[in-house]
């Protein structure tokens, strides 16, 4: 009888291990689970786009608030005017592209002189 006594308190102290064994894998697998579930959420924030600026509306662009005048001898000459009649020049009288365009503005011989690309020169009246 001492043989099954023993034999039967071994197998509740295998039993209560068990379920202690049991009571540990169940918490560290949820530990495990939170864990888990804390990396997945830091990877998810780190691969969310970063949030863009609202765009701003479409505007107009920028209308040019700079005007130039040349007065001189009581008469007054627009620069924008002048430019203008110096690149119309230019293509009506040459086939290259205009890239650089330098201005020099004569009022005493009513005229302006224009450099394309620091080769062609021509004239305009003004």
């Amino acid at each position: 009888m001492a043989v099954k006594k023993t034999a039967q308190a071994a197998k509740e102290v295998v039993k209560t291990e068990a379920e202690a064994v049991k009571e540990a894998v169940k918490s560290g697998a949820e530990a495990v689970k939170n864990e888990v579930k804390a990396v997945e959420k830091k990877a998810a924030a780190k691969k969310a786009p970063a949030k863009k600026p609202a765009a701003k509306a479409a505007s107009k662009p920028a209308e040019k608030k700079e005007t130039v005048y040349i007065q001189f001898d009581g008469k007054e000459i627009e620069m924008d005017a002048v430019i203008e009649a110096a690149k119309a020049d230019f293509k009506a009288n040459n086939k290259g592209y205009l890239r650089k365009l330098d201005v020099y503005v004569k009022p005493e011989d009513n005229a302006a002189y224009y450099v394309v690309n620091g080769k062609v020169s021509g004239k305009v009246e003004l």
